[in-house]
């Protein structure tokens, strides 16, 4: 379940207010969701690895471990159609969102589907022969199991990451299948100005909640006010912010 954003933004307000910090704008809020959001995000993998490196020895960090993969998995794409570009091996990724690359497979009509093993680009001149480079033309039937391959190299230029597979597969009868861990969605807290107030609304078609974990709500308010340059030292967040939701609500009615 996603973080719903328009709880983060009421107890940033709520929490600001308290702070004597003064109101922060819908366009602030944003922006500070967004960077709040990826800030969290990146630590993920950051910590996946600290965490994996001591698993051996204590239970505690395989529970750790297991935390931390379930809330990336919530981005984890598997599987996915990548749409070749040309006869020439080339895969664009512009369109997928790619956050971390994971696996690359290949399913040409001749052999089955194969895993592709990423290679160098210091690597490519070994496998850059007229055999790894294509198979089964007109006429002619490869084992591509006694090539090496499928291989693949990855460039990132201004079209995005790209890569390029050997053998070529045709664009025509082969297919190409990626996994990856996608970039989240950016947060966007939508409204409509009323008497000179942003009044919250969600049917904007450009509204976003958060894309992480429902456990990372507080994470988030705390994120936001230290972008916003608030100190919250009161451990109680979550109950201030209620009652000061409850109490705003109140006058409303």
């Amino acid at each position: 379940m996603a973080v719903s954003i328009d709880r983060v933004y009421q107890k940033v307000l709520a929490l600001a207010n308290k702070e004597q910090r003064g109101y922060i704008t819908p366009q602030e809020f944003n922006l500070f969701a967004d960077h709040a959001q990826m800030e969290i995000f990146d630590q993920y993998f950051y910590d996946l690895d600290t965490v994996s490196r001591k698993m051996q020895n204590e239970m505690d960090y395989t529970d750790k471990s297991e935390h931390l993969l379930e809330k990336i998995s919530i981005f984890e794409r598997h599987n996915i159609t990548a749409s070749l570009a040309n006869s020439f091996g080339d895969v664009p990724l512009s369109g997928y969102k790619v956050y971390r690359l994971g696996s690359v497979a290949v399913k040409y009509q001749s052999t089955g589907t194969l895993m592709a093993e990423e290679i160098d680009f210091e690597d490519v001149e070994r496998y850059d022969t007229p055999l790894t480079r294509q198979f089964g033309s007109s006429g002619t039937t490869l084992n591509i199991n006694n090539l090496v391959g499928p291989v693949f190299t990855r460039s990132t230029g201004s079209g995005g990451i790209k890569l390029k597979i050997r053998p070529w597969p045709s664009i025509s009868t082969d297919s190409v299948y990626i996994s990856f861990v996608e970039h989240p969605t950016s947060p966007n807290w939508t409204y409509n100005i009323v008497g000179g107030s942003a009044m919250y609304n969600p049917t904007n078609p450009n509204y976003r909640n958060f894309s992480l974990h429902s456990s990372e709500e507080n994470n988030l308010v705390i994120k936001i006010l230290q972008l916003a340059g608030i100190s919250i030292k009161d451990p109680q967040l979550t109950q201030i912010a209620a009652q000061e939701e409850i109490s705003t609500k109140r006058e409303k009615i």
